[in-house]
């Protein structure tokens, strides 16, 4: 017999905030301090609720048992060269981090040359990205603690391990850009506080890319490049195969769009002041620009220039207004270009949600398609100076098989390097189809749908759908041990809706479904349930979604507006209050993906759809388990903290149904998290679906 939840008693403030006439309450904006001993108390009495709760999911622990027997394999990234020795990512089954490993040649056997999981006991702090000198003789890595966005950069010696008295802080949104010299390197940085720690809800303005050499201290670090009449802009950098030149990429926001300006550096003094002298190629922000490689002063871009579906281009910096196509755009979306062995494309395309590769010269011939089953190209390796490349393959049902393709060869032959299999069960009992539903729009949508051989249609299988929606993201099938578990042991059926707002089919295909036609992602997530329903997959009461960020706002939403659809959700560090998004942190970049709420036509646009002012007032709501971090500072946790404040209040005495939130401590946004939190955290969730839904587990 259900009983209903008895939910903590959120204290109400009379904030009312008048925006473009409308007048808003906000009581529970006091949530949006995280150092105030009322937030805190707020936090312990949730999680007083939340815990227990999923404690009692009786799935939990059968499911958390069989998860960690079966994620025990081997799991490994595409090996890269740098300077003599090769290098490569592997973690040999539960290992919280993934260790990096250094091999003389690809036949003789690896050893261990960084282990991120000594950095911590708990394997809460992460190696985050790394970069390789050009010679091969240093490499400079950033570390995250407890999930932050903020970086500390630390260099050490390929020959001995060895590390550096160079410590780079208060880093960000960095690249990590070696000169050709191996003298140093250009990274990006905020001003920060002494105390920020990933925990504070600051704005993240003025970033600055600054030039670090080798030996020096970091307050002596040459200022390279700033934007002090914008403080939103921010830059990456890198450097020319042939070292000659720095490419910076300047953007505003998460649009895909970007200008390019290019320094030449001194061959001589190398970057020995600031800020550095540019050549503005691309002034604008109209199109996406993605170095490929150059040829002297003649450059090849990856850009939606003209081109929505992508094309690779080229221009010489002696008559920058003459663009050449190298690769035209086609019907499918060229999803990224690399050089490979001075004069090859590798081309990876996008083919209604499955991945292509291609090789082509320079010269825009096409001389060679890699073969592949249905899937997504997940990793990669190779450069100008290597005659062979490696690349690795998942889908629903692959863990993981990385190829050697050599270009030595006019033939290209590609050979297994490495294949990840898994014991215990057998992946033959599984398929995937796509199928193609109509959205409220008569627009055809795709998703994928995965399940065991055999199923039957009769509208009684548990169903969770996947979706995300935004910032040009596309999502391609991938590997996942917990949908394995789902669809084998709680009879299961696993979907992942591409919905508009994604980057699936290029430019018109994510704008189609961002800022003023946000609806359009939830109409198609929306009427991708319903396809499900119509076909026998599944029913109102059998069907969850799940999302998270953009995807945990896509949840939030259908959830408000369809409430008789989905009998759970599952809302991992969601944007929920799209009036005040734009205020704490990075959230001012997602201005380009939902607009601006400090403009009338743009508020709008948010008053429709924003979760935390759209609760309808409902007896019928699906289950919700919201996931929120202390250490998110991407998406902070105000968002949850305030909805879950909300829907209580509103719903908490009219529903048996739990709304629920669980505050992890130590974790962020998701990059970095360790293996024993992510499987304790996949137990929880499909625990608590299978409690609402009141399945029975499968042997």
């Amino acid at each position: 017999m259900s009983c209903r939840l008895v939910y903590p008693v959120a204290k109400e403030s009379d904030c009312v905030e008048d925006l473009h006439g409308v007048k808003v309450p906000d009581p529970y904006r006091w949530l949006e301090d995280p150092d105030s001993t009322d937030t805190k108390e707020f936090v312990d009495a949730q999680n007083e609720v939340s815990t227990p709760y999923l404690n009692g999911c009786e799935v939990k622990d059968v499911f958390h048992a069989r998860l960690t027997e079966l994620f025990n394999f081997p799991k490994q990234s595409c090996p890269s060269r740098h300077g003599d020795k090769f290098y490569y990512s592997h973690n040999t089954g539960l290992q919280n981090q993934y260790v990096v490993y250094q091999q003389d040649n690809l036949n003789t056997p690896g050893r261990v040359f960084l282990d991120p999981n000594t950095f911590s006991d708990d394997g809460t702090v992460a190696l985050g990205g790394k970069s390789f000198s050009e010679d091969g003789s240093l490499l400079a890595y950033s570390v995250s603690v407890s999930g932050s966005d903020w970086r500390t950069i630390k260099f050490m010696k390929t020959s001995d391990g060895a590390h550096l008295d160079d410590v780079l802080e208060n880093v960000k949104f960095s690249s990590i850009t070696w000169t050709h010299d191996n003298k140093g390197i250009l990274y990006n940085r905020y001003d920060k506080a002494d105390s920020a720690d990933g925990t504070e809800n600051d704005s993240n303005v003025y970033q600055k890319m600054f030039y670090h050499r080798l030996g020096s201290e970091q307050s002596t670090d040459i200022l390279c490049v700033e934007f002090p009449d914008e403080p939103h802009w921010i830059s990456n950098s890198e450097v020319s195969d042939c070292g000659r030149y720095l490419i910076v990429y300047v953007r505003k926001g998460c649009d895909p769009v970007n200008k390019i300006w290019i320094h030449d550096i001194d061959q001589t003094k190398g970057i020995a002041e600031g800020p550095l002298a540019v050549t503005k190629l691309i002034d604008h922000f109209n199109a996406s620009y993605d170095y490929v490689t150059n040829d002297g002063t003649r450059f090849y871009f990856h850009t939606n220039e003209n081109a929505p579906r992508y094309r690779v281009a080229s221009v010489d910096l002696a008559d920058p207004g003459n663009w050449m196509d190298v690769i035209p755009e086609c019907g499918h979306l060229l999803d990224w270009t690399a050089c490979v062995k001075k004069d090859l494309l590798v081309t990876c395309y996008l083919e209604h949600c499955v991945n292509t590769l291609y090789i082509y010269n320079l010269k825009g011939e096409k001389l060679h398609q890699i073969p592949l089953l249905p899937g997504s190209v997940v990793g990669y390796s190779g450069k100008p100076k290597d005659d062979f490349m490696f690349f690795k393959f998942t889908s629903y049902t692959t863990p993981g098989v990385i190829y050697h393709v050599d270009l030595s060869s006019d033939q290209f032959p590609s050979k297994v390097y490495k294949e990840t299999s898994l014991t215990g069960i057998d992946l033959n009992d599984f398929e995937t189809k796509q199928i193609f539903f109509k959205s409220k729009d008569g627009t055809q949508v795709p998703m994928f749908v995965t399940h065991r051989k055999g199923l039957e249609l009769n509208g009684t299988n548990p169903t969770l759908m996947y979706g995300y929606g935004g910032f040009n993201i596309s999502l391609t099938p991938s590997f996942s041990v917990s949908q394995i578990i789902f669809m084998r042991h709680l009879g299961g059926v696993h979907v992942v809706a591409n919905i508009r707002g994604g980057g699936e089919y290029g430019k018109e295909w994510f704008e189609g479904g961002i800022r003023a036609n946000k609806q359009r992602s939830y109409d198609d997530f929306i009427s991708a349930g319903e396809a499900l329903c119509r076909h026998g997959y599944t029913s109102p009461e059998r069907l969850a979604i799940e999302g998270g960020s953009n995807g945990g706002l896509l949840v939030a939403t259908c959830c408000n507006q369809r409430p008789d659809l989905f009998r759970v959700a599952l809302c991992h560090v969601p944007v929920i209050d799209m009036y005040r998004f734009h205020k704490f942190t990075i959230g001012h970049a997602w201005r380009s993906d939902f607009g601006d709420p400090d403009v009338e036509e743009h508020f709008q646009w948010l008053q429709k759809y924003s979760p935390l002012h759209t609760i309808p007032n409902s007896n019928i709501y699906p289950s919700i388990l919201l996931l929120t971090a202390d250490h998110d500072d991407r998406v902070v946790p105000l968002h949850s903290l305030k909805f879950i404040a909300t829907i209580q209040k509103k719903l908490g005495s009219k529903t048996e149904r739990p709304l629920i939130v669980k505050v992890d401590t130590k974790s962020g946004h998701g990059a970095g998290k360790p293996t024993s939190k992510r499987l304790q955290e996949s137990a929880e969730c499909y625990g608590f679906l299978a409690r609402e839904m009141k399945l029975s587990w499968s042997e």
